[in-house]
């Protein structure tokens, strides 16, 4: 088997055997001739043994590039033979456009908080209507519990999940179900935690500052070899793991003054790869840059990504539900139906215009002729816009039944591809907290800080007794879906509001058309009603809390049918004005 392994700066590298060949003497490597800095040992090896690189003599280090690491960021790496896994499941792939994701924490989703017992559910979201499962990432991290994000080992699955192979029985689930995989990954920053790729190479830069330290080297010297590392990291996930996209953390943290642009590199990587797979695979950024560059193809300039997330839509609806206007909510509380009806429209709500939050204009106009709708997602709540929040409080924590139906109307009928956060399907109850599993103490005091000082900044609600601590593990305890809900009430009737919508969604061309022409809204925003149009179907929201509101709609009720309604169908009369009682949603179509 070949060993290799990067490490410009050093004179001596070793393959030190660990686990049951923990007492072989260790293989020199050689220095590779083709390839400057890289080092190579061929020795007999098979699928799980350990071993780990010594450079100049120094302690034992786990391969950069491990796809396992049993004993956590820290321990040995082990071999793992990706052709032996046995998939039962043949997969040509499910595309974006249509899609409908589900974005699913497996350290919460089950009690177990494994693979395995995340893969038992999944008929669950199959039969709900949803088309992609977005996992959140399961790279390595120290400890058991975390949201994943201070992952150190961009290769590898973190082991308390169930490892390599339960990654790949958990995707082959899926794909049974007939539901695409989508996997999060960081390539922005390292956790700060068994981080030991600086002691190999130049990964890190101060060339650029992020809010984790340095930037990774995306293009100063030594940034060749960075680059492909990261993207040799996203081509085995697709490839060795079977999954059809993956979502890019906040790739406005990812510095790169080269050209093209590390996105650009990774988005023509990754289009290349679904040719020689024949199957459809898509990148999903996370920006707040709110530019269009960031989907526009790459002949025509911009970094070619497949879609990102639009946190615009989901801060305008959030204010039109909640009227919270702390923070950078400030902009869109304002006139929320209007800047709900701006994003619903033109896709972003910053498009050059001033933000307070900024302190200055942010963004750049969208045009969605030439940018398919489905290039944006759509999300009433996602595990930032929970998480972020002192006490980790779903809409479901204070908002009526018939404000959470509005809100999944809106986002599973808006032109945009629709994501939900686990359990908003049901309106669950649980929270959704920070929480991690540091065993170093110093950092673990550190994140406690960190947290506090962030939730007094934005001003959240709650008393700071109150806050929760990271690294208690009732907190993680606390965040576990509770699977008792869903038979409940109201949970049960959210539930089936949310597969109905589904439903209309799968089944009406109109809510997929990506012609912007056929999207129209209007509103009232001291009735607090706002009418989506959709071609020839018509939500209609009153976000009112206590007033009946008087929708014209445009057309009488003998030429429509009531799709879905909460509380209950209603009809326009018949001069075409919809009578719309406080915290409900009627779905019209002819």
């Amino acid at each position: 088997m070949l060993f290799e392994v990067w490490a410009p700066r050093a004179g001596r590298v070793d393959l030190q055997w660990a686990g049951d060949r923990a007492g072989r003497p260790p293989v020199p490597m050689e220095r590779d001739g083709d390839r400057a800095g890289w080092w190579r040992a061929e020795a007999p090896a098979a699928d799980g043994d350990r071993y780990a690189f010594r450079l100049d003599g120094g302690p034992p280090l786990p391969d950069p590039r491990a796809a396992r690491l049993p004993e956590g960021p820290d321990g040995p790496a082990a071999v793992v033979d990706h052709d032996r896994f046995g998939w039962r499941h043949p997969w040509s792939g499910r595309p974006l456009p249509g899609a409908v994701l589900y974005e699913l924490h497996v350290g919460t989703y089950t009690p177990e908080g494994t693979f395995d017992a995340a893969a038992a559910r999944l008929r669950h979201l199959a039969d709900l209507g949803i088309t992609h499962v977005e996992l959140m990432p399961v790279c390595p991290f120290p400890g058991t519990h975390g949201w994943g994000y201070d992952g150190v080992a961009p290769w590898a699955v973190h082991e308390p999940y169930g490892g390599p192979d339960g990654l790949k029985r958990f995707v082959d689930a899926a794909h049974g179900l007939g539901l695409g995989v989508v996997l999060d990954v960081v390539h922005n920053h390292l956790g700060p935690s068994g981080n030991h790729l600086p002691e190999f190479g130049p990964y890190f830069t101060d060339t650029h500052r992020t809010p984790w330290g340095a930037a990774v080297n995306l293009d100063a010297p030594g940034s060749d070899e960075v680059r492909g590392y990261f993207l040799g990291s996203a081509l085995s996930w697709l490839r060795d793991y079977r999954l059809d996209g993956l979502r890019l953390d906040a790739v406005h943290a990812l510095h790169d003054d080269r050209t093209p642009h590390f996105l650009a590199k990774l988005s023509a990587a990754v289009d290349g790869l679904a040719a020689r797979l024949g199957r459809p695979l898509f990148l999903i950024g996370e920006s707040d840059l709110n530019d269009p560059r960031t989907t526009v193809p790459r002949e025509s300039g911009g970094q070619g990504l497949h879609a990102q997330w639009n946190d615009d839509f989901h801060h305008a609806l959030h204010t039109a539900l909640t009227g919270e206007s702390q923070g950078y909510y400030a902009d869109f509380a304002r006139a929320p139906l209007a800047a709900l009806a701006k994003t619903l429209t033109g896709g972003f709500f910053h498009d050059g215009t001033y933000s307070s939050f900024r302190g200055g204009p942010h963004g750049a106009p969208l045009d969605l002729r030439t940018t398919p709708a489905y290039r944006l997602l759509a999300y009433a709540q996602t595990h930032d816009q929970i998480g972020n929040r002192a006490l980790g409080d779903r809409l479901a924590a204070s908002l009526p039944a018939g404000l959470l139906a509005g809100a999944a109307a809106l986002v599973l009928c808006s032109p945009f591809t629709p994501m939900l956060f686990m359990g908003e399907e049901w309106g669950a109850t649980t929270p959704w907290q920070y929480f991690t599993d540091h065993t170093d103490p110093e950092l673990a005091e550190a994140v406690r800080a960190g947290r506090r000082r962030e939730f007094a900044a934005h001003e959240w609600a709650g008393d700071a007794g109150e806050w929760p601590d990271p690294q208690d593990p009732a907190t993680r305890d606390r965040c576990v879906l509770d699977w008792s809900e869903p038979v409940l009430e109201p949970h049960g009737t959210l539930l089936a509001w949310h597969r109905t919508l589904l439903t209309l969604r799968h089944e009406l061309p109109a809510l997929t058309d990506p012609d912007p022409r056929h999207t129209e809204v209007t509103f009232d925003e001291d009735a607090r009603w706002l009418l989506l149009r959709r071609g020839p179907v018509r939500v209609a929201v009153n976000f009112g809390r206590e007033a009946t509101a008087s929708v014209p709609v445009g057309v009488p009720g003998r030429d429509l049918q009531v799709l879905a309604g909460w509380p209950e169908a209603r009809l326009p009369r018949a001069d075409g004005v919809l009578r719309l009682p406080p915290e409900s949603v009627v779905v019209l179509g002819p």
